[in-house]
């Protein structure tokens, strides 16, 4: 398991687990982030990462997306 942030431009990743507060779970599963779903890295900008999950394009601080392993 590695975390979003250090994920290859273009790479479809299954999330495998969320970290952080219940706050920044939540946070996340609203923006479409659980565990089991697919995300594809879209574009990686000084640590910051932009994603497409369920169909739409989100951009994630590199913070949060260290939250997110793939």
């Amino acid at each position: 398991m590695i975390p979003l942030a250090l994920a290859d431009t273009g790479a479809e990743c299954t999330i495998r687990k969320i970290g952080g507060s219940p706050e920044v779970k939540k946070h996340l599963e609203n923006l479409g982030f659980v565990v089991g779903g697919t995300v594809t890295v879209i574009a990686s900008m000084s640590g910051n990462v932009i994603v497409k999950v369920k169909e739409a394009r989100v951009a994630v601080s590199e913070e949060m997306a260290r939250r997110i392993m793939i």
